[in-house]
């Protein structure tokens, strides 16, 4: 990630096309382990290709995997079927979605009234 980190902030810095020293140089800058493998795999993966189509294909393969509060329900139903204790933690967990929302409602209206 600190390889990618490093070729994306080359090219927010107007770099089109960063190179292997300039990532050096980036995570030189932030005392980062230079791996030079990792460097040379990343340049070689996207040579050639346009970044906000890969950034454009990275999100449509994101959007695919599960993630969130799926499981602590999922977990809930099962405690509740077997008799664990799982009873306390749903009302925990609707419990703190009530406070979320309301919070999320007051953010809107905030910005609503500035």
């Amino acid at each position: 990630m600190k390889v990618i980190a490093a070729y994306l902030l080359a090219a927010l810095g107007g770099n089109a096309s960063p190179s292997a020293e300039d990532l050096k140089k980036i995570l030189g800058s932030v005392g980062a382990e230079i791996d030079e493998e990792r460097i040379q795999l990343l340049l070689s993966e996207i040579k050639g290709k346009d970044l906000t189509e890969l950034i454009a294909s990275g999100r449509e393969k994101l959007a695919s995997v599960p993630s969130g509060g799926g499981g602590a329900v999922a977990f809930a139903a099962t405690g509740a079927a077997t008799g664990g204790g799982a009873a306390p933690a749903a009302a925990e967990a609707k419990k703190e979605e009530k406070v979320e929302e309301k919070e999320e409602s007051d953010d809107v209206s905030f910005l609503l009234l500035n």
